[in-house]
């Protein structure tokens, strides 16, 4: 079996699972240009213009493409920021980046980027992206960018190991940002929303919301998913509206426990 062979299954397994409607959207950090993976294009290089990050990820999960960015590639400050490219500057963090067409004074603007979620400067330099399924490199984490009905069935999965809520910060902005830097910083699974940049920019869809999972929670999360599956949690389903609808035995015995039926 190939390298990276095992990647390329999960992305498989979960494509069908989950019924996703674009590639799942493997990401790695990169420290120096030299850990670029072969075959990889550059927005600046090979298009000859600049982009914004998100449109980097849309072009791997929606084109199959492997695209690598560095600051000199960017069209957008926040995850040049965010990532720890380079030092947030003073304008920003006193609000000005909020202030006033998204919030009401600098104060507020001062408290969303106090909040904004900001890797080590100068740890990384990069970012690389492509499909999970033809990935050529070791990924930090895999994207989803799913519907209501898709996350529930992965949080359902993600849930199986043990039984604990996620617990994420959620922000209208950033999505870039806020569906990759937590993840690095805490190992663990996240849930964001499409900003305006992904859904303005890069045609990010208004039923879409975006499931992160740090690589090494992808087995786990499949080993969920499989396992659910065997009660009836999987897609596509076949939704009927029944009264007193039937529940499985530990579900109506707790119910009786309460008194109610």
């Amino acid at each position: 079996m190939g390298k990276f062979d095992v990647l390329h299954d999960y992305g498989e397994e979960l494509e069908r699972r989950i019924r996703l409607q674009t590639f799942p959207l493997a990401v790695k950090l990169l420290e120096k240009e030299i850990d670029i993976p072969e075959g990889a294009e550059r927005p600046l290089r090979d298009f000859g213009y600049h982009v914004p990050l998100c449109q980097g990820y849309a072009m791997s999960r929606k084109e199959g493409k492997t695209i690598a960015m560095f600051k000199e590639d960017m069209w957008c400050f926040e995850p040049v920021v965010g990532y720890g490219w380079a030092q947030p500057p003073q304008y920003f963090l006193e609000g000005h980046n909020r202030f006033p067409q998204d919030v009401k004074d600098l104060a507020a603007g001062s408290n969303y980027a106090s909040d904004f979620p900001r890797l080590e400067v100068g740890r990384y330099t990069g970012v690389v992206s492509a499909p999970l399924t033809t990935v050529n490199f070791e990924p930090d984490l895999t994207m989803l960018y799913c519907n209501s009905a898709q996350l529930s069935l992965l949080l359902l999965g993600r849930e199986y190991k043990d039984g604990h809520d996620l617990k994420c910060s959620l922000s209208s902005h950033a999505a870039c940002v806020y569906a990759v830097v937590p993840v690095i910083k805490s190992g663990q699974c996240q849930v964001s929303i499409p900003c305006r940049g992904d859904r303005y920019s890069a045609l990010a869809g208004d039923d879409e919301i975006i499931f992160t999972v740090p690589t090494h929670k992808l087995e786990d999360l499949l080993v969920g998913l499989r396992h659910v599956e065997k009660y009836g949690s999987k897609l596509p389903r076949n939704p009927h509206m029944s009264r007193e609808p039937e529940f499985e035995e530990s579900y109506m015995k707790i119910a009786r426990m309460l008194g109610m039926g």
